[in-house]
């Protein structure tokens, strides 16, 4: 058993490799994981993206965000699309199909169950 508390970790940032996802721009993005439990079915961290447009597919997950920093628009394939800021928190359920549109930067904790 483990207590993780991010702000005692000095975990260094990945690139994340998401080509295939991008509309529009050229967008950046970095994850930091803080943690991964035994079997891979849980994850948890940070992640941020630069200014860019691309698809986030919720495929075998789900996902709870907190926005810490910057904004985002965020379609769904029924047309709907929300915004969402720091202080933010919500839920991407198994199989949304997400588009992400970020106009300069945002930064979010994220936890990721696999279903």
């Amino acid at each position: 058993m483990q207590f993780v508390n991010f702000a005692e970790l000095d975990t260094e940032p990945f690139k994340k490799e998401f080509q295939d996802d991008i509309i529009d721009g050229t967008p950046e993005q970095n994850v930091w994981s803080h943690f991964v439990g035994a079997n891979g079915a849980f994850k948890s961290g940070m992640w941020d993206s630069t200014a860019g447009i691309f698809r986030g597919p919720m495929t075998d997950q789900i996902e709870f965000c907190h926005i810490l920093e910057g904004e985002a628009r965020i379609e769904t394939e029924d047309g709907a699309s929300r915004a969402v800021r720091a202080g933010d928190a919500f839920v991407m359920d198994n199989g949304l199909q997400p588009v992400w549109h970020i106009e300069t930067y945002i930064r979010k904790h994220y936890v990721i169950v696999s279903v």
